[in-house]
């Protein structure tokens, strides 16, 4: 299998969490340059996972200018520059994965899908909780109509007390937002795609920043500076289909709930349910009875056998190689995460207005 180049904006936490480990274990891609606006970031990066002439940048129009070979950048970047980023690498020619979400707001989520569009450069964006083996279960059921019609959906992203105390997270103009927008997109991301609706007719918000300035935070990742906590602590979504279906979307760093779920979702069909509560849960009414099935998704089961299973972030890495290099399909379309997008600037615009948001 050839080797993909490929150059890398933005070197911090998403970038040595999550990409550059899976593309190195994979082994079929080779990083070629590494841009950061803070350089010492993308030297290390260089140093761990760059391959011996790896080039470091600091603006990534420099790197896409000199970077001829490159056929793909990774945009890990903080949310504010997901669009121009990503426009300005398929514009050099370039394939694109996107972080999450895929933009701050629709109209440029918009204009990513079209620059893909018009350019023929592949756009993907890191919606990897798809790739997890109860997501895979769940959609084949999904569309083998297991569960009938869905038309009742929630999108869980709660969190007791674990608001991110590094990089922009709390930063309203870099990330456009808080907890909707960091982690509630997964939740109604895996949601929309398990329902396969992507057309919304109405949205109802609320938004709010009650925890923030508490000074008895017991935060998982030690105490938040409330001076520099600008965005949301919650934030909760109505959202009516085209269909007639109905979501409701939770999302939260801190919130006083023992009920903490992330990146789940639960579905009520006309023919069964589902939930990821407690692995995942199937539910149905089967010989006149209430029953409930829980798929067995670990790899093995012989005494001799320890069977392993592909981790959802490497799943990750391997259909964006296969799309680019051998013409496979996405599993995330950038139409899909536009809406995901459209959704949650939505929720935030009623949360502001106290108004519902319809759409055309």
């Amino acid at each position: 299998m050839r080797k993909l180049k490929v150059g890398i904006v933005g070197c911090g936490g998403i970038a040595n969490g999550k990409h550059l480990p899976s593309m190195k274990k994979n082994g079929n891609f080779e990083i070629v340059a590494l841009c950061d606006l803070i350089v010492e970031r993308a030297e290390k990066a260089r140093e761990e996972y760059g391959t011996e002439d790896a080039r470091v940048y600091t603006d990534y129009a420099e790197m896409l200018k000199e970077e001829k070979d490159i056929e793909a950048v990774y945009v890990l970047t903080p949310n504010s520059v997901h669009a121009p980023v990503s426009i300005a690498a398929m514009e050099a020619g370039k394939h694109v994965m996107c972080e999450k979400p895929m933009a701050k707001t629709y109209a440029e989520a918009k204009a990513m899908v079209e620059t893909s569009e018009r350019t023929g450069k592949i756009l993907t964006i890191g919606y990897q909780s798809r790739y997890r083996g109860d997501s895979a279960y769940l959609k084949q059921a999904c569309e083998n109509g297991d569960l009938g019609e869905i038309y009742y959906a929630k999108a869980h992203a709660v969190r007791r007390r674990a608001v991110p105390t590094w990089g922009v997270f709390l930063d309203a103009e870099k990330q456009g937002g808080g907890p909707l927008i960091d982690i509630g997109t997964h939740a109604l991301d895996l949601t929309l795609w398990m329902m396969d609706n992507y057309e919304p007719e109405m949205v109802m918000g609320s938004v709010y920043r009650k925890l923030a300035d508490q000074k008895d935070q017991g935060n998982d990742w030690g105490d938040w500076d409330p001076a520099i906590f600008t965005v949301e602590d919650s934030a909760f979504g109505f959202v009516k289909m085209k269909n007639g279906a109905t979501i409701v979307l939770e999302s939260s760093w801190a919130l006083n709930t023992l009920d903490t779920r992330e990146a789940q979702t639960t579905l009520c069909g006309t023919k069964a349910g589902a939930d990821m509560a407690d692995g995942l849960r199937i539910n149905r009414i089967k010989y006149g009875r209430q029953c409930m099935e829980k798929p067995n998704l670990h790899a093995g089961g012989a005494a001799f056998f320890e069977g392993k299973s592909e981790d959802a972030q490497d799943v990750e890495q391997r259909v964006f190689y296969n799309a680019i290099v051998n013409g496979g399909p996405l599993t995330v379309e950038p139409r899909q995460a536009m809406v995901v997008t459209q959704i949650l600037e939505a929720i935030y615009e009623s949360g502001k207005t106290g108004k519902p948001v319809y759409f055309d």
